[in-house]
Protein backbone atom coordinates (compact mmCIF):
# COMPACT_ATOMS: atom_id res chain seq x y z
CA UNK A 1 0.00 0.00 0.00
CA UNK A 2 0.96 3.24 -0.65
CA UNK A 3 1.14 5.99 1.84
CA UNK A 4 1.92 9.96 2.37
CA UNK A 5 4.94 10.72 3.36
CA UNK A 6 5.96 7.28 2.69
CA UNK A 7 9.66 7.05 3.93
CA UNK A 8 7.95 8.99 7.14
CA UNK A 9 4.31 7.87 7.41
CA UNK A 10 1.42 9.40 9.57
CA UNK A 11 -0.59 7.47 11.77
CA UNK A 12 -3.56 9.53 11.96
CA UNK A 13 -6.05 8.81 14.56
CA UNK A 14 -9.00 11.67 14.44
CA UNK A 15 -10.46 13.61 11.94
CA UNK A 16 -12.38 16.69 13.04
CA UNK A 17 -13.81 19.60 10.34
CA UNK A 18 -10.72 19.74 7.86
CA UNK A 19 -8.48 19.02 10.57
CA UNK A 20 -6.52 15.31 10.91
CA UNK A 21 -4.65 14.18 14.01
CA UNK A 22 -1.58 12.02 14.84
CA UNK A 23 -1.08 9.76 17.87
CA UNK A 24 0.72 12.07 19.39
CA UNK A 25 -2.20 14.74 19.35
CA UNK A 26 -0.85 17.12 16.72
CA UNK A 27 -3.12 18.58 14.44
CA UNK A 28 -2.76 19.35 10.81
CA UNK A 29 -4.62 21.61 8.55
CA UNK A 30 -6.07 19.02 5.98
CA UNK A 31 -5.65 20.72 2.32
CA UNK A 32 -5.42 17.49 0.43
CA UNK A 33 -8.37 15.23 1.46
CA UNK A 34 -11.29 15.64 -1.31
CA UNK A 35 -12.78 12.39 0.32
CA UNK A 36 -14.00 14.04 3.32
CA UNK A 37 -16.11 16.52 1.52
CA UNK A 38 -18.28 17.63 4.04
CA UNK A 39 -15.57 17.09 7.04
CA UNK A 40 -14.14 14.78 8.79
CA UNK A 41 -16.27 13.12 11.26
CA UNK A 42 -19.03 15.11 10.61
CA UNK A 43 -21.79 14.16 12.74
CA UNK A 44 -25.00 14.54 10.35
CA UNK A 45 -23.37 11.99 8.57
CA UNK A 46 -22.20 10.03 11.47
CA UNK A 47 -25.17 9.97 13.01
CA UNK A 48 -27.32 9.14 10.01
CA UNK A 49 -25.11 6.33 9.28
CA UNK A 50 -25.59 4.52 12.81
CA UNK A 51 -29.05 4.94 12.75
CA UNK A 52 -29.75 3.64 9.46
CA UNK A 53 -27.39 0.46 10.62
CA UNK A 54 -29.18 -0.24 13.93
CA UNK A 55 -32.37 -0.60 11.24
CA UNK A 56 -31.12 -2.10 8.71
CA UNK A 57 -28.35 -2.56 5.93
CA UNK A 58 -28.38 -5.76 3.63
CA UNK A 59 -28.14 -6.97 -0.11
CA UNK A 60 -29.33 -3.76 -2.51
CA UNK A 61 -31.54 -6.08 -4.21
CA UNK A 62 -34.77 -5.17 -1.86
CA UNK A 63 -36.22 -2.05 -2.33
CA UNK A 64 -35.41 1.10 -0.09
CA UNK A 65 -36.66 4.66 0.24
CA UNK A 66 -32.84 5.86 0.93
CA UNK A 67 -31.77 4.54 -2.29
CA UNK A 68 -35.06 5.75 -4.37
CA UNK A 69 -34.87 8.80 -2.35
CA UNK A 70 -30.71 9.56 -3.17
CA UNK A 71 -31.53 8.60 -7.01
CA UNK A 72 -33.72 11.20 -7.30
CA UNK A 73 -32.37 13.80 -5.30
CA UNK A 74 -29.18 13.13 -7.18
CA UNK A 75 -30.42 13.11 -10.71
CA UNK A 76 -32.40 16.75 -9.79
CA UNK A 77 -28.73 17.93 -9.33
CA UNK A 78 -28.00 17.30 -13.22
CA UNK A 79 -29.36 18.18 -16.71
CA UNK A 80 -32.62 16.44 -17.45
CA UNK A 81 -30.88 14.39 -19.89
CA UNK A 82 -29.34 12.66 -17.16
CA UNK A 83 -31.85 10.94 -15.57
CA UNK A 84 -30.92 7.17 -14.94
CA UNK A 85 -28.11 6.46 -11.93
CA UNK A 86 -26.46 3.10 -10.78
CA UNK A 87 -25.42 3.11 -7.71
CA UNK A 88 -22.24 1.32 -7.07
CA UNK A 89 -19.22 1.55 -4.42
CA UNK A 90 -16.19 3.51 -6.18
CA UNK A 91 -14.70 5.68 -8.98
CA UNK A 92 -12.96 2.57 -10.28
CA UNK A 93 -16.36 0.80 -10.23
CA UNK A 94 -18.14 3.44 -11.82
CA UNK A 95 -15.74 3.96 -14.16
CA UNK A 96 -15.92 0.34 -15.56
CA UNK A 97 -19.37 0.23 -15.57
CA UNK A 98 -19.22 3.47 -17.73
CA UNK A 99 -17.34 1.65 -20.34
CA UNK A 100 -19.64 -1.26 -20.14
CA UNK A 101 -22.34 1.33 -21.04
CA UNK A 102 -20.69 2.52 -23.84
CA UNK A 103 -20.10 -0.46 -25.24
CA UNK A 104 -23.45 -1.44 -24.81
CA UNK A 105 -24.95 1.29 -26.68
CA UNK A 106 -22.31 2.15 -29.42
CA UNK A 107 -21.66 -1.55 -30.23
CA UNK A 108 -17.88 -0.81 -30.07
CA UNK A 109 -14.89 -1.52 -27.90
CA UNK A 110 -12.30 1.37 -27.99
CA UNK A 111 -11.90 3.60 -25.51
CA UNK A 112 -9.80 7.33 -25.44
CA UNK A 113 -8.37 8.88 -22.53
CA UNK A 114 -5.96 11.93 -21.82
CA UNK A 115 -2.87 11.83 -21.31
CA UNK A 116 -2.23 12.31 -17.40
CA UNK A 117 -5.83 10.80 -16.59
CA UNK A 118 -6.59 8.26 -14.07
CA UNK A 119 -9.70 6.63 -13.94
CA UNK A 120 -9.76 4.03 -11.39
CA UNK A 121 -7.34 0.85 -10.48
CA UNK A 122 -9.71 -2.26 -12.37
CA UNK A 123 -8.06 -3.79 -15.14
CA UNK A 124 -10.25 -1.81 -17.33
CA UNK A 125 -9.94 1.27 -15.57
CA UNK A 126 -6.39 1.24 -15.17
CA UNK A 127 -5.85 0.40 -19.40
CA UNK A 128 -7.23 4.12 -19.63
CA UNK A 129 -5.37 5.45 -17.20
CA UNK A 130 -1.79 6.84 -18.54
CA UNK A 131 -1.49 8.60 -15.38
CA UNK A 132 -0.48 5.11 -13.70
CA UNK A 133 0.42 3.06 -16.54
CA UNK A 134 3.38 5.11 -17.76
CA UNK A 135 4.81 4.04 -14.77
CA UNK A 136 4.72 -0.08 -15.29
CA UNK A 137 7.79 -1.64 -16.57
CA UNK A 138 6.88 -3.33 -20.00
CA UNK A 139 3.42 -2.27 -20.24
CA UNK A 140 1.98 -3.29 -23.31
CA UNK A 141 -0.86 -0.93 -24.17
CA UNK A 142 -4.54 -2.91 -24.58
CA UNK A 143 -5.15 -2.34 -28.32
CA UNK A 144 -8.94 -1.13 -27.46
CA UNK A 145 -7.28 1.75 -25.31
CA UNK A 146 -5.80 5.06 -26.83
CA UNK A 147 -4.59 8.25 -25.56
CA UNK A 148 -5.02 11.98 -26.43
CA UNK A 149 -3.19 14.99 -25.88
CA UNK A 150 -3.41 16.68 -22.04
CA UNK A 151 -5.25 19.59 -23.12
CA UNK A 152 -2.76 21.91 -20.62
CA UNK A 153 -2.99 25.66 -21.34
CA UNK A 154 0.36 25.98 -19.78
CA UNK A 155 2.77 23.63 -21.24
CA UNK A 156 2.21 21.75 -23.73
CA UNK A 157 1.46 21.63 -27.53
CA UNK A 158 -0.49 24.43 -27.47
CA UNK A 159 0.23 27.01 -24.90
CA UNK A 160 -2.13 30.34 -23.84
CA UNK A 161 1.15 32.73 -23.72
CA UNK A 162 1.38 31.93 -27.58
CA UNK A 163 -2.44 33.26 -27.71
CA UNK A 164 -2.11 36.02 -25.87
CA UNK A 165 -3.58 34.48 -23.04
CA UNK A 166 -6.81 33.26 -25.59
CA UNK A 167 -7.67 30.05 -23.75
CA UNK A 168 -10.92 29.29 -26.42
CA UNK A 169 -8.17 28.97 -29.14
CA UNK A 170 -6.03 26.65 -27.06
CA UNK A 171 -9.20 24.80 -26.28
CA UNK A 172 -10.43 24.49 -29.73
CA UNK A 173 -6.80 23.03 -31.05
CA UNK A 174 -6.31 20.67 -28.59
CA UNK A 175 -9.69 19.54 -29.81
CA UNK A 176 -8.77 19.27 -32.89
CA UNK A 177 -5.73 17.23 -32.31
CA UNK A 178 -7.81 15.19 -30.52
CA UNK A 179 -9.87 14.83 -33.35
CA UNK A 180 -7.23 13.88 -35.36
CA UNK A 181 -5.77 11.31 -33.28
CA UNK A 182 -9.19 9.79 -33.22
CA UNK A 183 -9.40 9.93 -37.10
CA UNK A 184 -5.92 8.08 -36.87
CA UNK A 185 -7.60 5.16 -34.75
CA UNK A 186 -10.35 5.41 -37.01
CA UNK A 187 -8.43 4.96 -40.15
CA UNK A 188 -6.72 1.78 -38.88
CA UNK A 189 -10.52 0.14 -38.71
CA UNK A 190 -11.21 0.98 -35.38
CA UNK A 191 -14.44 2.62 -33.92
CA UNK A 192 -14.67 4.34 -30.59
CA UNK A 193 -17.24 4.17 -28.26
CA UNK A 194 -16.58 6.69 -25.86
CA UNK A 195 -14.10 9.67 -25.04
CA UNK A 196 -13.24 9.62 -21.40
CA UNK A 197 -12.56 12.87 -19.55
CA UNK A 198 -11.86 14.25 -16.31
CA UNK A 199 -13.67 17.46 -15.89
CA UNK A 200 -10.69 18.74 -14.86
CA UNK A 201 -7.48 16.97 -14.62
CA UNK A 202 -7.07 16.07 -11.50
CA UNK A 203 -3.37 13.59 -10.72
CA UNK A 204 -2.31 14.79 -14.00
CA UNK A 205 -1.78 18.25 -12.62
CA UNK A 206 -4.37 19.74 -11.47
CA UNK A 207 -5.20 20.93 -14.78
CA UNK A 208 -9.14 22.66 -15.63
CA UNK A 209 -10.06 22.03 -19.18
CA UNK A 210 -9.54 24.98 -21.75
CA UNK A 211 -12.52 26.98 -22.93
CA UNK A 212 -14.19 25.56 -25.79
CA UNK A 213 -12.68 22.43 -25.50
CA UNK A 214 -15.26 20.23 -24.42
CA UNK A 215 -17.92 22.08 -26.68
CA UNK A 216 -15.97 21.06 -29.85
CA UNK A 217 -15.04 17.73 -28.80
CA UNK A 218 -18.70 17.15 -28.00
CA UNK A 219 -20.07 17.92 -31.15
CA UNK A 220 -17.09 16.05 -32.90
CA UNK A 221 -18.27 12.75 -31.16
CA UNK A 222 -21.79 13.07 -31.53
CA UNK A 223 -20.63 13.41 -35.27
CA UNK A 224 -18.95 9.92 -35.61
CA UNK A 225 -21.59 8.12 -33.23
CA UNK A 226 -19.06 7.94 -29.68
CA UNK A 227 -20.09 9.14 -26.53
CA UNK A 228 -18.43 11.25 -24.10
CA UNK A 229 -18.07 10.93 -20.56
CA UNK A 230 -17.20 13.35 -17.82
CA UNK A 231 -15.55 11.75 -14.39
CA UNK A 232 -15.98 13.89 -11.99
CA UNK A 233 -15.26 11.47 -8.95
CA UNK A 234 -12.41 14.35 -8.14
CA UNK A 235 -14.26 17.64 -8.99
CA UNK A 236 -17.65 17.04 -8.26
CA UNK A 237 -20.42 18.08 -5.65
CA UNK A 238 -19.39 22.06 -6.12
CA UNK A 239 -15.47 21.81 -5.49
CA UNK A 240 -15.36 24.35 -8.27
CA UNK A 241 -17.43 26.46 -6.68
CA UNK A 242 -19.16 27.98 -9.94
CA UNK A 243 -20.69 24.95 -10.27
CA UNK A 244 -21.69 21.73 -8.64
CA UNK A 245 -20.31 19.51 -11.63
CA UNK A 246 -17.00 20.69 -13.32
CA UNK A 247 -18.19 19.76 -16.52
CA UNK A 248 -20.77 22.70 -16.08
CA UNK A 249 -17.70 25.61 -15.99
CA UNK A 250 -17.57 25.62 -19.99
CA UNK A 251 -21.73 26.72 -20.43
CA UNK A 252 -24.59 24.57 -20.02
CA UNK A 253 -24.75 23.38 -23.64
CA UNK A 254 -21.97 20.73 -22.19
CA UNK A 255 -23.83 17.95 -22.13
CA UNK A 256 -21.92 14.78 -21.12
CA UNK A 257 -23.79 11.65 -22.21
CA UNK A 258 -22.05 10.23 -19.37
CA UNK A 259 -20.86 10.98 -15.84
CA UNK A 260 -18.92 9.27 -13.25
CA UNK A 261 -19.03 10.47 -9.73
CA UNK A 262 -17.52 8.92 -6.36
CA UNK A 263 -15.30 9.69 -3.64
CA UNK A 264 -16.79 13.20 -1.65
CA UNK A 265 -20.62 11.53 -2.33
CA UNK A 266 -20.50 9.35 1.22
CA UNK A 267 -17.90 11.64 2.81
CA UNK A 268 -15.90 8.61 2.87
CA UNK A 269 -18.27 5.68 3.26
CA UNK A 270 -18.33 3.77 -0.09
CA UNK A 271 -20.43 4.74 -2.60
CA UNK A 272 -20.45 6.65 -6.00
CA UNK A 273 -22.39 6.49 -8.98
CA UNK A 274 -22.93 6.36 -12.91
CA UNK A 275 -25.69 9.18 -14.19
CA UNK A 276 -26.80 8.74 -17.72
CA UNK A 277 -29.36 8.71 -20.43
CA UNK A 278 -32.39 6.51 -20.53
CA UNK A 279 -31.57 5.30 -23.74
CA UNK A 280 -27.75 4.30 -23.41
CA UNK A 281 -29.65 2.60 -20.13
CA UNK A 282 -31.93 0.76 -22.22
CA UNK A 283 -29.13 -0.11 -24.39
CA UNK A 284 -27.44 -1.67 -21.53
CA UNK A 285 -30.65 -3.36 -20.55
CA UNK A 286 -30.71 -4.73 -24.17
CA UNK A 287 -28.02 -7.17 -24.35
CA UNK A 288 -29.51 -9.06 -21.59
CA UNK A 289 -26.73 -8.97 -18.86
CA UNK A 290 -28.75 -8.43 -15.22
CA UNK A 291 -26.87 -6.02 -13.79
CA UNK A 292 -26.56 -5.25 -9.57
CA UNK A 293 -24.25 -4.52 -7.21
CA UNK A 294 -24.48 -6.55 -3.94
CA UNK A 295 -23.27 -3.44 -2.00
CA UNK A 296 -24.12 -0.61 -4.61
CA UNK A 297 -26.84 1.33 -2.96
CA UNK A 298 -27.13 -0.18 0.31
CA UNK A 299 -29.01 1.77 2.89
CA UNK A 300 -26.51 3.16 4.85
CA UNK A 301 -24.12 4.21 1.82
CA UNK A 302 -27.82 5.86 0.80
CA UNK A 303 -28.02 7.59 4.12
CA UNK A 304 -24.02 8.79 4.14
CA UNK A 305 -25.13 9.97 0.34
CA UNK A 306 -27.82 11.89 1.35
CA UNK A 307 -26.27 13.28 4.71
CA UNK A 308 -24.00 15.17 2.65
CA UNK A 309 -26.04 16.41 0.10
CA UNK A 310 -28.25 18.09 3.20
CA UNK A 311 -24.63 19.38 4.51
CA UNK A 312 -23.24 21.13 1.23
CA UNK A 313 -27.19 22.77 0.88
CA UNK A 314 -27.89 24.08 4.14
CA UNK A 315 -24.43 25.32 5.16
CA UNK A 316 -23.92 26.20 1.84
CA UNK A 317 -19.85 24.78 0.85
CA UNK A 318 -20.16 25.35 -2.77
CA UNK A 319 -20.48 29.03 -2.07
CA UNK A 320 -17.72 28.84 0.63
CA UNK A 321 -15.15 27.20 -1.65
CA UNK A 322 -16.01 29.56 -4.41
CA UNK A 323 -15.46 32.87 -2.12
CA UNK A 324 -12.67 31.24 -0.41
CA UNK A 325 -11.32 29.64 -3.54
CA UNK A 326 -11.17 32.97 -5.43
CA UNK A 327 -9.18 34.36 -2.05
CA UNK A 328 -6.61 32.19 -2.22
CA UNK A 329 -6.01 32.10 -6.03
CA UNK A 330 -6.19 35.97 -6.13
CA UNK A 331 -3.06 35.97 -3.29
CA UNK A 332 -1.56 32.54 -5.45
CA UNK A 333 -1.49 34.93 -8.37
CA UNK A 334 0.03 37.54 -6.70
CA UNK A 335 2.96 35.42 -5.03
CA UNK A 336 3.49 34.05 -8.99
CA UNK A 337 3.93 37.98 -10.26
CA UNK A 338 7.22 37.94 -7.56
CA UNK A 339 8.42 34.54 -8.27
CA UNK A 340 10.93 33.11 -9.81
CA UNK A 341 9.58 29.39 -9.09
CA UNK A 342 5.88 29.30 -9.83
CA UNK A 343 5.50 28.49 -13.36
CA UNK A 344 1.87 28.50 -13.07
CA UNK A 345 -1.76 29.42 -11.08
CA UNK A 346 -4.59 27.47 -11.73
CA UNK A 347 -7.74 26.06 -10.70
CA UNK A 348 -11.25 27.02 -9.56
CA UNK A 349 -12.78 26.39 -5.77
CA UNK A 350 -10.82 24.37 -4.00
CA UNK A 351 -9.28 22.80 -7.02
CA UNK A 352 -5.98 23.97 -7.35
CA UNK A 353 -2.44 23.37 -8.76
CA UNK A 354 0.25 25.63 -8.33
CA UNK A 355 3.25 24.29 -10.88
CA UNK A 356 6.56 24.61 -9.69
CA UNK A 357 9.42 24.80 -12.37
CA UNK A 358 13.25 25.75 -12.67
CA UNK A 359 13.19 28.05 -15.26
CA UNK A 360 10.31 30.69 -15.92
CA UNK A 361 11.00 30.99 -19.44
CA UNK A 362 11.98 27.10 -19.94
CA UNK A 363 9.04 25.84 -17.81
CA UNK A 364 10.86 23.06 -16.89
CA UNK A 365 9.50 20.95 -13.96
CA UNK A 366 11.03 21.32 -10.05
CA UNK A 367 9.91 18.22 -8.78
CA UNK A 368 11.99 18.73 -5.94
CA UNK A 369 11.00 22.11 -5.19
CA UNK A 370 7.31 20.20 -4.61
CA UNK A 371 9.13 17.79 -2.65
CA UNK A 372 10.82 20.18 -0.31
CA UNK A 373 7.63 22.59 0.04
CA UNK A 374 5.41 18.94 1.12
CA UNK A 375 7.97 18.32 3.48
CA UNK A 376 8.15 21.98 5.17
CA UNK A 377 4.30 21.97 4.75
CA UNK A 378 4.39 19.23 7.26
CA UNK A 379 6.66 20.67 9.44
CA UNK A 380 4.71 23.54 9.78
CA UNK A 381 1.52 20.89 10.41
CA UNK A 382 -0.40 21.11 7.26
CA UNK A 383 -0.96 18.14 4.75
CA UNK A 384 0.14 18.82 1.29
CA UNK A 385 0.89 16.92 -1.65
CA UNK A 386 2.09 17.00 -5.43
CA UNK A 387 0.80 15.63 -8.71
CA UNK A 388 1.43 15.43 -12.13
CA UNK A 389 3.94 13.43 -14.30
CA UNK A 390 7.11 14.84 -12.73
CA UNK A 391 5.40 15.77 -9.67
CA UNK A 392 6.40 19.48 -9.71
CA UNK A 393 2.55 20.34 -9.13
CA UNK A 394 1.66 21.26 -5.27
CA UNK A 395 -1.95 20.60 -5.51
CA UNK A 396 -4.81 21.73 -2.79
CA UNK A 397 -8.23 20.24 -2.45
CA UNK A 398 -9.39 20.19 0.91
CA UNK A 399 -12.70 19.44 2.74
CA UNK A 400 -15.28 21.82 1.64
CA UNK A 401 -15.49 23.18 4.80
CA UNK A 402 -11.73 24.80 5.09
CA UNK A 403 -12.37 28.76 5.90
CA UNK A 404 -11.08 31.93 5.23
CA UNK A 405 -9.09 31.95 8.73
CA UNK A 406 -7.39 28.26 7.32
CA UNK A 407 -6.55 30.28 3.64
CA UNK A 408 -4.68 32.49 5.38
CA UNK A 409 -2.70 29.97 7.27
CA UNK A 410 -2.15 28.62 4.33
CA UNK A 411 -0.84 31.46 1.88
CA UNK A 412 1.38 32.52 4.79
CA UNK A 413 3.13 29.38 5.50
CA UNK A 414 3.22 29.19 1.17
CA UNK A 415 5.21 32.48 1.30
CA UNK A 416 7.33 31.56 3.73
CA UNK A 417 8.55 28.56 2.10
CA UNK A 418 8.56 30.13 -1.41
CA UNK A 419 10.91 32.73 -0.06
CA UNK A 420 13.65 30.02 1.15
CA UNK A 421 12.86 28.45 -2.18
CA UNK A 422 13.72 31.49 -4.13
CA UNK A 423 17.05 33.02 -1.45
CA UNK A 424 18.50 29.43 -1.59
CA UNK A 425 16.75 26.93 -4.49
CA UNK A 426 20.25 24.47 -4.32
CA UNK A 427 20.04 24.70 -0.43
CA UNK A 428 16.44 24.03 -0.60
CA UNK A 429 16.07 20.76 -2.67
CA UNK A 430 16.31 17.07 -1.34
CA UNK A 431 17.84 15.25 -4.26
CA UNK A 432 19.87 17.05 -7.31
CA UNK A 433 20.20 16.65 -10.72
CA UNK A 434 16.92 16.28 -13.08
CA UNK A 435 16.37 12.37 -13.04
CA UNK A 436 16.93 11.44 -9.53
CA UNK A 437 14.91 14.42 -8.38
CA UNK A 438 12.26 13.54 -10.73
CA UNK A 439 12.28 9.53 -9.04
CA UNK A 440 12.49 11.31 -5.59
CA UNK A 441 9.05 12.30 -5.76
CA UNK A 442 7.70 9.03 -4.76
CA UNK A 443 8.27 9.55 -0.81
CA UNK A 444 5.50 12.54 -0.64
CA UNK A 445 3.48 11.31 -3.55
CA UNK A 446 -0.60 10.43 -2.49
CA UNK A 447 -1.45 7.23 -2.68
CA UNK A 448 -3.94 7.80 -6.01
CA UNK A 449 0.19 8.84 -8.13
CA UNK A 450 1.99 5.78 -7.50
CA UNK A 451 1.68 2.63 -9.10
CA UNK A 452 4.51 0.08 -8.54
CA UNK A 453 5.23 -2.26 -11.24
CA UNK A 454 4.58 -6.26 -10.58
CA UNK A 455 4.31 -9.01 -12.97
CA UNK A 456 0.71 -9.57 -12.56
CA UNK A 457 -0.31 -6.29 -13.34
CA UNK A 458 1.64 -5.83 -16.10
CA UNK A 459 0.03 -9.28 -17.42
CA UNK A 460 -3.28 -8.55 -17.22
CA UNK A 461 -3.18 -5.03 -18.51
CA UNK A 462 -1.86 -6.42 -21.81
CA UNK A 463 -5.26 -8.33 -21.97
CA UNK A 464 -7.15 -7.56 -25.41
CA UNK A 465 -11.47 -7.38 -25.13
Amino acid sequence: MTLFFQSNPLKIVQGIGQYLYDELGNRYLDCINNVSHVGHGNPRVAEAVQKQLHLLNTNSRFLHENLSNYAQRLTGLFPEHLSVCYLVNSGSEANDLAIRLARAHTGRKDIFSVDGAYHGNLTTTMAISPYKTHKLASYKQSKWAHVAPLPCAYRGKFQRDNFAGDEATVGRLYASLTEQVIEEVRDKGREVAAFFVESMISCGGQTPLPKDYLRQLQKYLQSIGSLLVCDEVQTGFGRSGKRMWAFQLDGDDIKPDIVTIGKPMGNGFPISAVVTTREIAQSFGNINTEYFNTFGGNPASCAAALAVLDELEQNQLQKQADEVGEYILEKLKQLKSNSTVIGDVRGYGYFIGIDLVRNLESKVEAPEFAQFAVERFRQEKILMSAEGKYGNVLKFKPPMVFNMDDARLFLNVLTKILDDLEKQPLKCTLNQGSDSSRRSIDSVHSSSSSASSSSWLDSSMEMDL
